[in-house]
């Protein structure tokens, strides 16, 4: 994200906290779509992600009194919307480990007819990511779709710069291998 347009959330935080609610029309506006697209990429599911997505914006208007830093609204909000993807995504897998545990009739696998269509290089490399754990695959995510840089990466996930490449590096050696197989 630009500088100048860190600055203009950063007086429309300012600005909401004072009092003016067309500030948080405002910053809706400018983020609501991408983080639907990037709740959306946790989750698969456009409804799912819109909800995850308005849960973050109340928790973000409860809590907006507590950004230090007003400038730092968008990976602020990022940070938000993760860790309520994640939520969700951990209460998926829990159901889902619940539903296999009282079936055990079949296996049930869960490939959209789209991978189908693809070549045979996407698809591996699709299958592949889905393997790898939430962490590396986020990062992946913010990097390379996002194109957040390490140190804000750092910022979303609460993590050194250091540990993001650490991250990265072990999610890109990770994808290599399971793509080989």
């Amino acid at each position: 994200m630009e500088r100048i347009d860190r600055i203009y959330d950063g007086l429309l935080v300012l600005r909401f906290r004072g009092g003016d609610h067309k500030a948080l029309d405002i910053l809706v506006k400018r983020h609501h779509i991408h983080l639907c697209n990037h709740a959306f990429w946790y989750v698969g599911d456009k409804d799912l992600a819109k909800d995850i997505v308005q849960d973050s914006w109340m928790k973000a208007i409860k809590k907006i009194n507590n950004l230090k830093n007003p400038d730092k609204f968008s990976s602020w909000m990022m940070t938000i919307v993760t860790r309520k993807s994640l939520d969700v995504l951990r209460k998926v897998k829990w159901e889902r480990s619940q539903q296999r545990e009282n079936s055990r009739s079949g296996k049930n696998h869960d490939l959209g007819s789209k991978e189908d269509e693809r070549p045979e290089m996407m698809t591996k490399l699709k299958k592949g990511i889905k393997e790898l754990s939430a962490d590396h695959q986020l990062v992946l995510r913010l990097f390379y779709i996002q194109e957040y840089t390490m140190n804000e990466i750092g910022s979303i996930l609460e993590i050194s710069p250091g540990a993001v490449k650490s991250r990265l590096y072990h999610a890109r050696e990770k994808l290599k291998t399971l793509v080989k197989q």
